[in-house]
């Protein structure tokens, strides 16, 4: 886990970058506000699938027989379960991280450079996806990490966060959806879809294998 120093930040940004959908709706979808947050720690890496056997005794995940590439194919709903186990076990207090920290901690926090994408402006030094994943997720760590020592905050793997789907203040356009937050694009996304300001959400059930996580506390 790394500890954040909490602070004040302008969450998301008027990029006009087509990551899919309506342009109006996508701008309107990211648009610009202050937020603050407290200090906190958070996951130098995804949840692998040996993290994820050795606390539940399962492997669900479709690109199997990597011991440190991400768990994938879990639901949201999967992992509160996983939470619950992991606590008992060791005592501690994981959870999933809020959309507002996971975005301070992608960006490089109080250290952060501006970059478009988690660590850098060229995506190829911080992220799998669409154009150099060959179609699967990598094992964790293997690519430069961001300002913070965090790495895959771009791609490998979609993290799921535990906010619900819900407009930014100043979103006059959105609706609130009955799903989750999901950050950070994976290895089957374009470079648009794995930006820090990019959301993206799902039902709390779902299971793809492009859906994985990683901790805070």
């Amino acid at each position: 886990m790394i500890h954040i120093t909490g602070g004040n930040y302008t969450m998301g940004g008027m990029d006009n970058v087509d990551d899919g959908g309506d342009p109006e709706l996508r701008i309107a979808d990211e648009c610009p506000h202050s937020v603050s947050v407290k200090d906190f720690y958070i996951g130098k890496y995804e949840v692998t699938q040996a993290d994820w056997f050795k606390i539940m005794g399962t492997r669900p995940s479709k690109f199997a027989n990597c011991d440190e590439c991400p768990v994938e194919q879990v639901s949201w709903d999967d992992i509160q379960n996983f939470i619950a186990a992991i606590n008992l076990k060791y005592g501690e207090t994981y959870r999933l991280p809020t959309e507002e920290e996971w975005e301070f901690a992608s960006r490089g926090g109080e250290k952060s450079f501006g970059y478009t994408y988690a660590g850098s402006n060229n995506p190829n030094e911080v992220a799998w996806f669409e154009e150099n994943s060959d179609s699967r997720p990598h094992p964790v760590g293997q690519l430069k990490p961001n300002e913070l020592g965090l790495y895959d905050m771009s791609g490998n793997i979609w993290e799921w966060v535990s906010n619900n789907k819900t407009p930014y203040p100043c979103d006059k356009l959105g609706n609130i959806l009955d799903s989750k937050v999901l950050r950070g694009g994976s290895f089957s996304h374009r470079k648009g879809s794995i930006r820090t300001k990019d959301r993206n959400a799902r039902a709390s059930s779902m299971r793809l294998p492009t859906l994985g996580f990683r901790l805070a506390k």
